[in-house]
């Protein structure tokens, strides 16, 4: 969308907001750098940062309120379970809206006035379409541009080849629990330093996070990121799931290798990985 926006086939957007966990892969903060200086900056766009913290210390921190990541548990009686996913709103939908409350002045707790909002553009294609839904609060309107274009995810695919930025990563955490095996793989074999980080990080979450663990409401049962529950660094990671294989075929229509498979952490389109029985 902002691509569209500075080539002048959409509207000229006021923002353009990144949402930053602080815990994103490097390649991420790379291509953002990349991104402001070679097409939001010449097009007069300022991309704002904006954050509620570093996910991943607040998770280890003992004095901090955490909002839960979706770990795979391991039940005591060997059944399997999840933990809630919060991480989403508190880390990616809070900080946004609290930007758009202050650009439209009116900063919480002032209440914003009836008729005062933002038209707020969000990233879902035609094979998406199903995730898009209304705003939840009334100072925002939400609207669907690559919908309305009828954009496909193999057309933007195929937009951002045509402009040079084929490698564009996904953004997502690097302890996300969704990802697929493809990105758990690509972490390891290209960003050691990385891959060592979330083993380490795995391995620290087994009883939940740590200011339940202090205040004594240990998980009753072990915290895992992969969906197989055993310890990332044992994990059957290099197993093609059917997902990956769906996704190597789109990959190979479009002729864009790049791209990997389609997991990902969209603020307003968080993929919640497959169904847990």
């Amino acid at each position: 969308m902002l691509l569209l926006s500075a080539l002048g086939e959409l509207p000229k957007l006021d923002y353009a907001v990144f949402a930053d966990t602080g815990w994103e892969p490097a390649k991420v903060y790379e291509h953002l750098d990349r991104v402001e200086h070679e097409i939001a900056r010449p097009a007069g766009i300022p991309i704002l940062r904006v954050s509620s913290g570093n996910i991943r210390n607040d998770a280890l921190d003992p004095a901090h309120r955490f909002a839960s990541m979706p770990l795979y548990i391991l039940n005591r009686d060997g059944t399997p379970g999840m933990t809630r996913r919060q991480c989403t709103a508190e880390y990616k939908i809070k900080p946004i809206k609290r930007q758009v409350r202050e650009l439209l002045g009116y900063p919480h707790p002032v209440r914003v006035p009836r008729d005062v909002f933002a038209e707020q553009w969000i990233g879902i294609s035609t094979d998406e379409f199903h995730r898009a839904r209304d705003a939840d609060v009334k100072y925002t309107r939400n609207r669907f541009p690559l919908i309305e274009l009828g954009l496909s995810r193999g057309d933007c695919l195929g937009l951002l080849a045509e402009h040079g930025l084929e490698s564009t990563p996904k953004s997502s955490c690097l302890g996300c629990p969704f990802h697929g095996n493809a990105q758990w793989r690509a972490i390891r074999d290209e960003s050691p330093g990385e891959w060592a980080d979330v083993v380490e990080f795995d391995a620290a979450i087994r009883a939940g996070n740590a200011r339940a663990t202090a205040e004594g409401r240990e998980l009753l049962g072990q915290a895992y990121l992969h969906r197989s529950r055993v310890p990332l660094s044992q994990a059957p990671i290099d197993h093609l799931t059917r997902r990956e294989l769906l996704d190597l075929q789109e990959r190979l229509a479009f002729d864009t290798e790049e791209f990997g498979s389609a997991d990902g952490c969209s603020p307003y389109a968080c993929r919640s990985g497959d169904p847990v029985s």
